[in-house]
Formats: structure tokens, C-alpha cells, sequence
């Protein structure tokens, strides 16, 4: 029996019983199909990567981000930018989600990820010109990237360092910040970032806990004033100007429970209707706050930090009975206040009732300090009970400065601590891909099915980290990657690279130009990951579209 033609037109009426015509073409552009659909895909994705593409390596430029409210941001943060972008292409929304789980996985790379990702894509959209599957790509692609993540095991190096030998991790913690705004000061803030990871690392355990560092910053002074303190920086100053500016041999009462009287849990009010009243109101509440007091000189403390606020009476009171105190330690700051407790081995005590002396935590010495013309006062507490916490407290001209510096510090710690658990290193500069892409294209050609296509498309792919960093250090791209990949299998020499700084020597490894080797494999796997999962969607159905 044949098939029953499908008509050309559709003949309905509105809600009105007018009559419409809905022709068969129409319903078609809602939707679209297989290749087309791939190809679609590829277009967005490859226009999110080429926009950051310019950001990758030590001349990338940076971009300027501006949110609907109007602040702005200036970074070359591949993370951070994807994530301001207002990106409503559902492809390209994947392509933020890679480089976000670059960036919580890893800490750095964020760029280079998108970019790879980008030119996997590009190399796709030959392929299926030339007619291949898109599963036989993307079986092409994860066979390739396994061959690049075992060539990344042979051609790594191990550093060894140690608490009093960091100069390796120093040097791979300056490649990280080569590209940020802070490479001024880089070998400052590159140490900075080693010193507060070895702080707080256990290398018996290969582990950083990242809860014991924090980064602060305040506007004023220049990027060479950040300063690592080996304590906790709190944006606060003392409550009262009359109370002590230095306090030695600091027991701490650390409270979420405010200064305040007890209100009654009701939805009635108190009416005050006479002058003995008032009085007997303000004697309670005057009995209650020294109770209060009195409660806490108990237990020993000699400084509350407290999360609320309090009164001037309150306030008046603690300084007569000689109680310094710290109030509004919250809110933004509530990270500070959790790390205040895990520096000073201190438990935050939600009622006055369940304060000890077992309770407090424990501080060498808390002092004030003052900065600027402003005379802008902050506390620092040092020689805590828990040695191993520490602050980086920035410094810049602006908060936009301070913020860029924050998320190069963030990257810089991250490589490090990546270091700590996995000292394995591979080389920088694109030295890494060329290679790669050498190693690739060789095993492409033991392979007898049609999956050496996309083999030999994965190592074009991996030279377009190089290409980029040369065209972004003004160097002519094609020419540079030839030359580099000549020397590659002339010299046998993985360690090749594009020479970005001009110094006139592409072994990175003479650079010093290092990359831990576990941030790069997740780079491959992640990048091959995700052009997996695009080739697989061959249909975007419009929602409320007809469907033939």
C-alpha cells in the first residue's frame, strides 16, 4: 500500500473561525535538522571561543565587562568573563559550563579550555563538509585525546620541592600570573601565593585546605603594598575609640548573639504610661546588659567579636568594665567570622548562657592598624591558636584593580596547590600541543578506519593553542608553528615553544615556563568531552513548533 502524501498546506481556523493557511515550508524553518543542526551548534560555539581567543597567554588583552547596573570589570580571566556575558544560545551557554568546570576543578586554564574546545569544533565542521558521521568524529576525537593524555604522561617532568625548597612551585606560579593585570609585581604576588599554600599544606596527605586562606583586599596604595599576614584581617575596628589598640594573650568570645535585652515573642506591644515605668524598663534592661557582661568576663575573655551589633549603652558598658569588643563582624564578612573560629580553635556560642572558658579561642596578639589619609582602621589577628591560617590582604588603585588581582592571586594558589598534589609538570608556551599534536598525528596513521580522519583533525586542532599565543605576541602564527614543529622532530625535543616574551629561546624549560601536568589533561578531556556531547544533538526543536 503507498504511502499516503503528506499535503503541501494546512488548512485551520483562529479562534474567531477565521480562516489561515499554514504551508508546509514554514513549518520547516521552525525546525532544524542532522548536519544543518551540528553545524548551527558549531557556529555559536565557535563565536563565544574566538571572542575570548585574543585573552590567551602573557600578551592576550583583556576584555571590559560591563553589568546592567553599570560596574565594570577589566579581566583576561576566561572564567569570569564567559560568566558576565549575557550568552542565550543554548551551545554556547555549554561552553560557560566548561569553562566554570575548569575553573572549580583546576583554578586556571579557563581560557585555553574554551579556545581548544572552539578549534575541536572548527575541525568538526570540515569533517562533516566532507562527509563523515558525527559519531564517527566523535569517536575519532576521544581516541585521539587518549592517545594525547598518555603522550602528556612521557613527556612530563617531576619538580621536586619542599617547606624550605619552594623555587620550582615559585617559578610555575609565575606562569600563572604572566598574563594577569598584576604581571608587574608578578614574582611578589607569585611568592605570596606559594607562601600561603605552603601554610597551610599537608604534603604528607598531598592536601591544601583552601578554608584557611583568605584574600581581602582594600583600596589605597599600590599592588608591590599586598602583603601576606599570618593570621586574620577583619574589616572592623574596636567598638568604642576608648578601648585598647593592642590586647596580648587574646581570649576570644565569639558570639552570634546580639547585646540586646530579651524582646518578648509576641505581636503585642508594651505601652509606657508613667515615668516609674521607664524607669523600671531602663533598670532591666541596664541588669540585663551587665548580666550579660558579666557572663562573658567569666569565662575569661578579654575581646568579644560579635556578628550583631549593640547599642551605645551596650557599648558604654563594655567599656567600663574594661571588655574591648568588635561588633558587625557579618554579613559579607560571615566567611571571616567562620575563619576567625577555625584560626582562634574558638566555637561560635549562639547564646550567652552557653559561653565557657573551653569555648574561647586563643590569639598571641590582636591589634589595630591605620592606613591611608582616610585613617581607615582594620584589626589583625596573629599568633593564633591554629597557626596555619593566613590572609592575603590586597592592595590597588581601584576596586576594579583589587578584583582582578583577587582572581590572579585565586588562579596562582590554585597552581600551586596543584602542584602539591600532583608534581608532575609539562611545559608552557604551547611547547605541550605541539607536541601532542605530533604524537596524534603519528598514531593517526596506524589506524585503518575512518576514525584517522578525525585523528589528524584533533592534532590541527591542538595547534591553535600555539597559533593563538603567537598571533597575540605579534609573531607571524603560521610561520612560527612551522619552524617550532620542524625543530620539534628534527631536535626530538617536547619542550619547544612559542616564545612569547621575546627572549630568544623557545625551551620553555630554560623560560621556566611551567604547567601542572594535571590542569592540561583535564583540559583535553574536558574540551573532548564537551564536542561529544554537540555532535550527538542533531535536532533543535522550537518549542511550540509543528512537527511534519
Amino acid at each position: 500500500m503507498a504511502q499516503q502524501q503528506q499535503p503541501e498546506a494546512v488548512y485551520t481556523t483562529d479562534e474567531y473561525g477565521r480562516p489561515f493557511i499554514i504551508l508546509r515550508e514554514q513549518a520547516k524553518k521552525t525546525r532544524s535538522h542532522g548536519v544543518e543542526a551540528i553545524k548551527a551548534h558549531i557556529l555559536a560555539a565557535r563565536t563565544v571561543s574566538n571572542i575570548i581567543r585574543t585573552s590567551l597567554g602573557p600578551r592576550g588583552l583583556d576584555k571590559i565587562l560591563i553589568s546592567p547596573d553599570g560596574d565594570i570589570t577589566v579581566t583576561n580571566d576566561g572564567a569570569t568573563i564567559l560568566s558576565q556575558m549575557e550568552v542565550e544560545h543554548p551551545i554556547a551557554k555549554l561552553l560557560v559550563q566548561l569553562s566554570k568546570s575548569q575553573d572549580d576543578e583546576i583554578g586556571d586554564g579557563t581560557t585555553g579550555v574554551v579556545v581548544l574546545a572552539g578549534a575541536l569544533l572548527e575541525q568538526s565542521e570540515n569533517l562533516l563538509d566532507r562527509g563523515l558521521h558525527p559519531m564517527r568524529i566523535a569517536d575519532g576525537f576521544e581516541r585521539a585525546c587518549s592517545v594525547a593524555v598518555q603522550h602528556l604522561d612521557k613527556i612530563s617532568d617531576k619538580l621536586s620541592f619542599s617547606k624550605d625548597n619552594t623555587e620550582n612551585l615559585l617559578k610555575t606560579a609565575m606562569t600563572s600570573l604572566g598574563s594577569k593585570i598584576v604581571s608587574k609585581a608578578h614574582q611578589q604576588f607569585a611568592q605570596i601565593a606559594v607562601d600561603a599554600v605552603m601554610s597551610v599544606a599537608d604534603l604528607e596527605r598531598r592536601d591544601v585546605s583552601f578554608d584557611l586562606i583568605k584574600v581581602d583586599g582594600k583600596v589605597g596604595g599600590s599592588l608591590e603594598d599586598t602583603t601576606l599576614i599570618k593570621g586574620v584581617l577583619i574589616d572592623k575596628d574596636m567598638s568604642h575609640p576608648g578601648m585598647p589598640r593592642v590586647i596580648k594573650d587574646a581570649r576570644l568570645a565569639i558570639l552570634t548573639c546580639p547585646f540586646e535585652p530579651p524582646r518578648p515573642k509576641t505581636k503585642h506591644k508594651l505601652d509606657i504610661t508613667s515615668v516609674e515605668e521607664y524607669k523600671k524598663l531602663r533598670d532591666y534592661e541596664k541588669q540585663k546588659f551587665e548580666d550579660m557582661i558579666k557572663n562573658v568576663k567569666d569565662t575569661g575573655a578579654n575581646l568579644v567579636i560579635c556578628q550583631w551589633g549593640f547599642d551605645d549603652e551596650a557599648n558604654h558598658l563594655l567599656l567600663q568594665n574594661e571588655l574591648p569588643a568588635v561588633r558587625w563582624v557579618g554579613g559579607p564578612e560571615i566567611e571571616t567570622f567562620q575563619l576567625i573560629a577555625i584560626a582562634t580553635q574558638g566555637r561560635i556560642v549562639p547564646r550567652f548562657e552557653d559561653l565557657t572558658s573551653k569555648k574561647l579561642g586563643k590569639a598571641g596578639i590582636i591589634r589595630e592598624v591605620s592606613f591611608g589619609t582616610t585613617r581607615d582602621k582594620m584589626l589583625i589577628i596573629e599568633e593564633c591558636a591554629n597557626t596555619r591560617a593566613v590572609t592575603i590582604f590586597v592592595r590597588g588603585s581601584n576596586k576594579m584593580i583589587i578584583d582582578e588581582a583577587k582572581r590572579a592571586l585565586h588562579d596562582a594558589i590554585c597552581v600551586v596547590r596543584n602542584m602539591v598534589v600532583d608534581n608532575r609538570v609539562v611545559y608552557g608556551g604551547g611547547a605541550t600541543e605541539i607536541s601532542c599534536s605530533i604524537a596524534v598525528g603519528k598514531a593517526a596513521d596506524d589506524v585503518p578506519s575512518i576514525e584517522q580522519y578525525a585523528m589528524r583533525a584533533f592534532a590541527s586542532a591542538l595547534d591553535v593553542i600555539p597559533l593563538a599565543l603567537a598571533e597575540n605576541s605579534g609573531l607571524p602564527p603560521i610561520e612560527t608553528l612551522a619552524e617550532i614543529k620542524s625543530r620539534h622532530v628534527t631536535e626530538n625535543n617536547p619542550r619547544l615553544g612559542i616564545d612569547c616574551t621575546g627572549t630568544g629561546d623557545n625551551d620553555m624549560k630554560k623560560q621556566f615556563i611551567f604547567d601542572p601536568l594535571i590542569s592540561k589533561r583535564q583540559q583535553l578531556l574536558l574540551a573532548t568531552q564537551l564536542v561529544r556531547a554537540i555532535l550527538k544533538i542533531d535536532d533543535v526543536i522550537t518549542s511550540g513548533a509543528s512537527s511534519e
